[in-house]
């Protein structure tokens, strides 16, 4: 199950709270997660005592992003194995809940593992647990260091694409803390470069259908004092032509072996707008988003969500009669197409960023080497 509970400081502000944490009250350990869904309006937190609130939390977006995703699927198998339940039943729930992002289906693999091997080793039950919270809170130290180092190198190659600062970054979605560990991906990239006074303006696109650039990106450049300038997503190509944006950046939920990206549905048409108008097209992503198994875009499953997000429009703090408890914009009965992502050819991507490095040109042979590097790293 799951409870919330809303939290502000003395003087009325928000108040910092972490996108992700496990705590350990009295009646037993919990997930706390901070409920996106309800953001910009109000910093909330959804509190899970079991994986499958976690997964109904995860579905609909109150934990997003899939680094985070990651870092939330080992921490639920962890709690599961706390709290006493089938951990391995709790794995596949947790694994299956946002089919496109690979993160999430490799935290849980993680946590599952070090939760086996105790067992194996006659640990005993709390032991094995132990061992799953203890995978689950080194992945989430290794996300934090892994941000930083992306953050470094995609400012790098800013600078070597485009000497002299002044970057003008349109990015898509939402890559900031929110979605991470540590300061996220992309957004990362950009706030590096705001700190460092290279930052002009940052463009976020809104993100339809349901805004996360808007509530979220907007949120985050506002907290950090950014000079940012929010735009509808069918404006972008206005942008473009008026010769107004140096780089896109964007995340990733999956990178399929050959380079094809999947990511935030609206991607793939920046990445066209930026090859015709000779503008470098950027993706951040840990190399754990990278994900072999996969050969290409074509393989990729894309996830579908409901056509409510398309014909209704929803806030936190109104709820009518439509069947997504949102506001109706389309006809009764209308059909929706509402992907949640899209698959972008390695040939339109100028570089792939990780915390390893940059890969460019964007290749097959490329990324396997920086993957095998990373392992060798990593062992």
């Amino acid at each position: 199950m799951a409870d919330q509970y809303a939290q502000s400081g003395e003087d009325g502000r928000p108040t910092e709270i972490p996108a992700i944490r496990w705590d350990e009250p009295p009646e037993g350990p919990v997930l706390v997660l901070l409920d996106q869904t309800r953001l910009p309006a109000e910093e909330v937190e959804l509190v899970c005592t079991d994986a499958s609130a976690l997964v109904d939390a995860i579905r609909s977006l109150a934990v997003r992003g899939a680094p985070l995703l990651g870092i939330a699927g080992a921490y639920g198998v962890a709690l599961a194995a706390a709290r006493g339940f089938d951990v391995d039943e709790a794995a596949i729930a947790l694994a299956g809940a946002r089919p496109t992002a690979v993160n999430l289906s490799v935290g849980v693999r993680r946590a599952q593992a070090a939760h086996r091997a105790a067992l194996a080793e006659g640990g005993g039950a709390e032991r094995a647990a132990g061992a799953a919270l203890a995978a689950a809170r080194l992945l989430h130290r290794e996300d934090a260091e892994a941000s930083a180092r992306m953050a470094a190198h995609g400012l790098a190659l800013l600078d070597e694409l485009l000497p002299g600062g002044g970057h003008r970054i349109l990015t898509h979605c939402n890559t900031g803390a929110l979605v991470s560990g540590g300061e996220g991906t992309a957004f990362a990239v950009a706030l590096a470069a705001h700190r460092d006074g290279r930052l002009r303006r940052l463009w976020v696109d809104e993100t339809r259908p349901l805004l996360q650039g808007a509530r979220l990106t907007a949120y985050e450049a506002a907290r950090n004092g950014m000079a940012y300038t929010l735009l509808t997503d069918n404006a972008a190509g206005s942008l473009f032509a008026a010769g107004e944006v140096d780089a896109v950046l964007i995340g990733a939920d999956r990178i399929a072996a050959d380079g094809s990206v999947a990511n935030k549905v609206g991607s793939y048409p920046l990445a066209v707008l930026a090859r015709y108008h000779h503008v470098p097209f950027i993706v951040v992503a840990p190399v754990t988003t990278v994900d072999m198994d996969t050969p290409d875009g074509a393989s990729i499953e894309v996830e579908q969500r409901p056509g409510f997000e398309v014909t209704e429009i929803t806030s936190p703090q109104v709820t009518v009669s439509g069947a997504g408890g949102g506001i109706p914009v389309a006809p009764l009965g209308t059909q929706a197409y509402n992907p949640a992502f899209d698959v972008t050819p390695p040939e339109l991507v100028t570089a792939i960023v990780t915390e390893e490095g940059a890969v460019s040109p964007v290749t097959a042979g490329a990324l396997a080497e920086l993957c095998d590097r990373s392992r060798q790293v990593t062992i």
